[in-house]
């Protein structure tokens, strides 16, 4: 090549390149500013459950160079903690972050957004949700309260919770009021439990009073926090209820289709990783807080072998009742249930094999 004609080229390659430089930022600042409000269901001491918001907040404002700007309300300062998905559906706020299944009173159908007893894990939900087929069974069902869902976040299986007076058999159960949340406060409820909903800034005090004589939040980490081990010392396991539930962000769907599409793709990508850090982040907290709790004097106890067969008898009683009644539950728990079955096999083999030997040596 000619070095004039070389020289051209180049001179035509570096005007093109300032015109793409310059076009940029134009485009950027046609984009307009707008302002969400999000309603989190958490308290902010809470700070990883609640943070998961933050993370989506702040990264989506970074990714917009600050126009599409996300402010985060910490339950009970718009709306109490257990109606943040009314307020998206009423239009009180454009985006929630809360558990699907706090609001199975409407319909049990929202059990499997977050949670359902003895069903999926956390990695197996996000299978399901990202590429199982979840997200849109998710999404038709939430259509009809006029939302969309995101997920936002995993605690991982949970512990059983505190309780005042130990529990071995079915029979010791009958009549405790518990603070539980979905649909294994009703699965408790058929073997004698009085199942009650309260907010989780609320658990405190009603344990304290002995308004509750047992109650579930999340695991270590978070109850050491809320000081649970106070006035409740034995701390059961496993949380049969939450094997792998996910809190979801919730977006008014009208509110969804006035966005940019550019403003959607990083709200998407912000929840991803919302999703992803909130799990890794209680895999780092929990080991650390249950020693603590140890320290103090906490009891922690399995729950017997004959609780979880009468627990999981009375789930699956429960699945088949539901979904000959409704429609909406058939229709997920039916493709859920399908795509349990097939993990669960998988899990049974590698997984289960090398975390038993890590465990036992064996």
């Amino acid at each position: 090549m000619q070095r004039r004609d070389f020289l051209k080229k180049a001179s035509v390659g570096a005007v093109a390149g300032a015109a793409t430089t310059l076009a940029a930022p134009a485009v950027a600042q046609a984009l307009p500013n707008i302002k969400w409000r999000l309603t989190s269901s958490f308290p902010k001491s809470l700070d990883t459950i609640y943070g998961g918001a933050e993370v989506l907040a702040n990264r989506v404002r970074a990714m917009t160079n600050g126009k599409f700007d996300i402010r985060v309300f910490a339950g009970g300062e718009i709306v109490p903690g257990l109606q943040a998905l009314d307020a998206v559906q009423q239009g009180t706020v454009e985006v929630c972050h809360t558990c699907s299944y706090y609001y199975v009173g409407k319909d049990k159908t929202f059990g499997f957004g977050t949670s359902v007893p003895f069903g999926m894990t956390a990695r197996q939900m996000n299978a399901w949700i990202y590429y199982g087929g979840g997200q849109k069974l998710l999404d038709d069902f939430y259509s009809n309260y006029n939302v969309l869902s995101f997920a936002g976040g995993n605690t991982g299986t949970q512990m059983g919770g505190w309780w005042r007076k130990e529990v071995n058999t079915v029979a010791d159960l009958k009549g405790i009021k518990m603070r539980i949340a979905g649909l294994g406060g009703t699965v408790f409820s058929a073997l004698g439990v009085v199942p009650q909903q309260i907010a989780g800034g609320d658990i405190y005090p009603a344990l304290e009073k002995g308004t509750i004589d047992a109650a579930e939040w999340v695991g270590p980490y978070d109850d050491e926090k809320l000081g649970f081990y106070k006035v409740a010392k034995n701390y059961y396991y496993p949380g049969w209820w939450e094997p792998g539930p996910v809190i979801h962000f919730f977006v008014n769907k009208s509110e969804w289709a006035k966005l940019p599409k550019e403003y959607q793709e990083a709200f998407q990508a912000a929840a991803f990783e919302a999703n992803v850090t909130m799990m890794a982040e209680y895999d780092h907290k929990n080991p650390a807080a249950l020693a603590k709790l140890m320290q103090a004097g906490v009891k922690v106890k399995e729950f017997s072998s004959e609780i979880l067969k009468a627990t999981h008898k009375a789930a699956t009683e429960l699945y088949a009742d539901e979904a000959g009644k409704n429609p909406e539950f058939k229709k997920i728990y039916t493709e859920y249930d399908k795509y349990r079955r097939t993990q669960s096999a998988w899990f049974s083999l590698a997984e289960r094999r090398m975390d038993g030997f890590l465990q036992t040596g064996k």
